[in-house]
């Protein structure tokens, strides 16, 4: 589109001036201020993609989503890409947000993903087989990178059992960023699966299932697999913190790291930077590979069930597994 002839003219120095001052306020946390001066780049130069593209970021920072998605439509009015425009996908984001399914079709269309259904259809956009994906809670805070099932662009539904620092839960789902921060990778067969990291944003669907903490006694590998597996078949989930949870620093984080999954999962992680010899999230390994009984374990099921999983684990082998000091914590 081209509204006197200006589109494709550098912009003026007072718009450059007021944006790249708007984006240093952002990194500041001072929105308010950015926005009075990326509203005065917008007043200055209307016809350029990028003053509402910018107004959108800000307002997706904000979580203000209604204006995160007029200030949206308003640069893919302007855009003259026909598919894989950034601003599309800010509007499909800001879409989702609001539960405005027919537009977030019509964002993921225009960038040029497949979705299934009419235009018009106004239920959320399903079969979208985006696959696994890993997402950073609460990513400005004591951030934990967790596995989840995509449901669609934006978003994610945790299937990991996060820890109570996180203030998330076992099935809940979370929206978030376009951009990922990091990757993961599995190894099989001799081949390697990445996978990205996106951050979080806020959460989208809450969960309303409790999370436990629980220390088993566990002889073996299978005993505490048992646990796992009971979970699971009852439709919940119970996880090995003692074995899954790993701290890493911001920059480990948000690079390309090995899941500690698939081939070669036993070697030393020199990313890993808990504590050796320390059941629980302060540390997973233990000297030269070898099995600790006593593990740390979160559990995800309603509190009238999770006694009676428990039992039903201990009474199945009771001389190789006990458990003690349960909790709920999130």
């Amino acid at each position: 589109m081209r509204i006197f002839s200006r589109v494709r003219q550098r912009p003026s120095t007072d718009w450059r001036l007021a944006t790249n001052r708007a984006f240093t306020l952002i990194d500041d946390g001072r929105y308010a201020d950015a926005d009075a001066l990326l509203t005065r780049a917008a007043d200055l130069e209307p016809w350029r993609s990028e003053s509402w593209f910018n107004l959108a970021l800000l307002h997706k920072f904000r979580h203000d989503w209604e204006q995160a998605r007029a200030a949206g439509l308003r640069a893919v009015a302007l855009v003259e890409k026909d598919t894989g425009a950034p601003d599309w996908w800010n509007v499909g984001i800001a879409a989702t947000a609001l539960q405005d399914w027919p537009l977030a079709r019509r964002a993921w269309r225009a960038y040029g993903l497949p979705v299934s259904g009419d235009a018009s259809a106004v239920g959320e956009p399903l079969g979208m087989q985006l696959g696994g994906a890993a997402v950073r809670l609460s990513p400005e805070g004591e951030a934990e990178v967790v596995w989840g099932r995509r449901l669609d662009p934006a978003r994610i539904e945790v299937q990991n059992i996060p820890l109570p620092s996180s203030g998330r839960r076992w099935g809940e789902v979370v929206l978030h960023d376009g951009v990922p921060h990091g990757e993961r990778t599995t190894t099989a067969g001799g081949r390697t699966s990445v996978y990205p990291v996106f951050d979080e944003i806020e959460l989208w669907a809450p969960s309303s299932v409790p999370t436990w903490v629980v220390l088993l006694e566990a002889a073996t590998e299978d005993d505490r697999d048992a646990l796992e597996l009971l979970a699971a078949d009852a439709g919940y989930a119970a996880e090995d913190w003692s074995s899954s949870v790993r701290l890493l620093c911001r920059a480990c984080s948000e690079s390309r790291m090995p899941t500690g999954e698939g081939e070669g999962a036993a070697q030393p992680d020199p990313h890993d930077h808990s504590v050796p010899g320390h059941p629980g999230p302060l540390g997973h390994t233990v000297p030269d590979g070898l099995w600790s009984p006593e593990r740390e374990c979160g559990l995800a099921a309603p509190a009238s069930l999770v006694r009676g999983l428990l039992d039903s684990w201990v009474a199945d082998s009771p001389d190789t597994r006990e458990w003690r000091d349960l909790e709920e914590v999130c």
